[in-house]
């Protein structure tokens, strides 16, 4: 073997080694590149997504209305109308407290027991006998304390009507500003007003619920208010005047 053929040999076993040795780097290369590319993948799935505005939960505050409790307490301003003898032109527009509460004793039926204090002013007219005795203004009140059953009518978990029939007593005090001078003779006396007195009461109308959680209601409760205050020696004096009152109920836990 000549020196030519020796060097050529030499040098193409150069070149292999040279090409073999490029191939070599570039396929390590190629899979670094690839091994970086997946691991950027999986730490951009593994990183948990973020929202600049945050997540918004939807919440219905109505889910927990059942109509189940036992107990509910409702406080309401109160407002009626009565007129302080059975023969005054100018009736007597009273504002209060209304105070109820009720006992379930099964989905429908109810018992409910309630306290209302009704405070004001009237008038007065000329009165037969006497001098005229003609003033607005004059202090009047009313309490009344009633009971009764109560029914559950129709409702869902936005609203319900309550229907009741309340009765028990009222107390009309229509003296305590102008003494017993405005009734020296009953309804004819100088103001024409009743004597202080209890006397038959009763309210029938019922509740408007409007549920605002599962325990806390917003109430109104519309009645029609009957008094029976005695006029005369003789005969009794039957009022049928319209009240109503707007607050809070609040249903206690505890379940029937």
């Amino acid at each position: 073997m000549n020196r030519a053929t020796r060097t050529l040999i030499v040098a193409a076993t150069a070149a292999v080694f040279a090409a073999a040795l490029q191939a070599q780097d570039s396929s390590q290369a190629s899979s670094q590149n690839q091994s970086q590319g997946q691991s950027q993948t999986q730490t951009q799935t593994q990183q948990p997504a973020t929202s600049t505005n945050g997540t918004y939960i939807s919440v219905d505050p109505l889910a927990g209305v059942k109509y189940d409790n036992r107990w509910d307490v409702s406080v309401g301003l109160a407002s009626g109308h009565i007129h302080a003898g059975p023969n005054l032109r100018e009736g007597a527009h009273l504002g209060g407290l209304d105070v109820s509460g009720s006992y379930w004793l099964t989905k429908r039926w109810g018992l409910e027991g309630s306290g209302r204090a009704y405070l004001g002013t009237s008038g007065t007219t000329p009165a037969a006998a006497g001098p005229p005795y003609n003033e607005s203004g004059v202090f009047v009140s009313q309490y009344m304390f009633l009971a009764g059953p109560e029914y559950l009518g129709p409702h869902n978990k936005h609203a319900a009507i309550i229907l009741h029939a309340l009765a028990g007593g009222a107390y009309g005090d229509f003296n305590k500003e102008i003494g017993r001078a405005g009734s020296t003779t009953g309804p004819t006396g100088i103001a024409a007003f009743y004597d202080n007195q209890v006397a038959l009461g009763g309210a029938f109308g019922g509740h408007i619920d409007l549920n605002r959680s599962a325990h806390w209601v917003f109430r109104i409760t519309p009645d029609a208010l009957l008094t029976g205050y005695d006029g005369t020696s003789k005969y009794s004096h039957t009022q049928w005047n319209f009240g109503i009152s707007a607050g809070v109920q609040y249903k206690f836990k505890k379940k029937r």
